[in-house]
């Protein structure tokens, strides 16, 4: 087979398997220049909404630029230009990292790890420059996705329970789950910190009643195990398979990958 050359101006990316330019680099981080930039995909770029709802935004009057009502959405970004919304100003998403992770198992999600043990950050390496931290956690036992980012607010915001973000988890048990207690999961067994609101529970497979998939909202420590150790299970393997509508296609594990703008606006406004 032909060894492939990098070229010129092109960064190897490990979590895409292929060559990544630095112009592509750089519109994943959002820290292009905005400059000459159009006004409805700077505010895109600021995660508001898309390009198409953008241009809706200033058709209706909702944009400012420098003080006053802009009238075009395709008016070109001008070195110190202010952008308002809602009487507030706007900036895009620079220096914004959003990572999606297939976590594979004996792997922390520590930013780093006194004994030396393997982390995410490991993972990462130096393909990202700056701090980001993974939202919520898995433990070093759990396989599947983790969010990582360096976004404050959006980090808050899924980790709060009162919004309810579905977690999916693929959980292989030792032993065969009974009827009955699948029918007593499903219905909510109560901890030791309190009942789970159990959002969907079944077999994954009828043939094999070791596999099950479960769907929660929680974000407590280790739930997932406990739920099941509760009725006397223990588990084997756990995959988180979905995440705030975010699913593993096409991510294989111990990799991962830059989120795309959609995705971002789908967590931080339609969730």
């Amino acid at each position: 087979m032909k060894k492939r050359t990098k070229k010129a101006g092109q960064i190897n990316f490990r979590n895409k398997g292929k060559l990544t330019t630095k112009s592509e680099v750089a519109k994943m981080l959002g820290t292009q220049e905005v400059v000459g930039m159009r006004l409805n995909k700077y505010i895109a770029h600021c995660g508001i909404c898309n390009r198409r709802k953008a241009s809706e935004l200033v058709k209706a009057g909702k944009i400012k630029v420098n003080g006053e009502v802009a009238k075009e959405s395709f008016y070109q970004i001008q070195k110190g230009d202010e952008i308002e919304f809602n009487g507030k100003n706007i900036q895009p998403t620079a220096q914004q990292v959003y990572l999606l992770m297939n976590k594979p198992k004996n792997v922390i999600t520590n930013h780093a790890d006194e004994k030396g043990r393997t982390t995410v950050m490991d993972i990462i390496g130096k393909e990202v420059s700056g701090r980001i931290f993974p939202v919520g956690r898995l433990d070093k036992e759990t396989l599947g996705l983790l969010l990582l980012t360096n976004d404050n607010q959006l980090a808050k915001k899924l980790s709060r329970p009162s919004e309810k973000i579905n977690k999916v988890y693929q959980v292989y048990l030792e032993e065969r789950l009974t009827q009955k207690h699948l029918e007593q999961i499903a219905k909510g067994p109560v901890l030791d910190d309190g009942k789970v609101e159990i959002k969907n529970v079944f077999y994954s497979s009828e043939e094999d009643k070791k596999d099950v998939t479960i769907e929660i909202h929680l974000g407590r420590d280790s739930l997932v195990r406990r739920i099941f150790e509760h009725f006397g299970y223990k588990v084997k393997r756990l995959d988180r398979i979905y995440y705030g509508g975010l699913t593993k296609k096409d991510l294989p594990r111990g990799q991962f990958r830059f989120l795309s703008e959609r995705e971002v606006i789908m967590l931080k406004h339609f969730l």
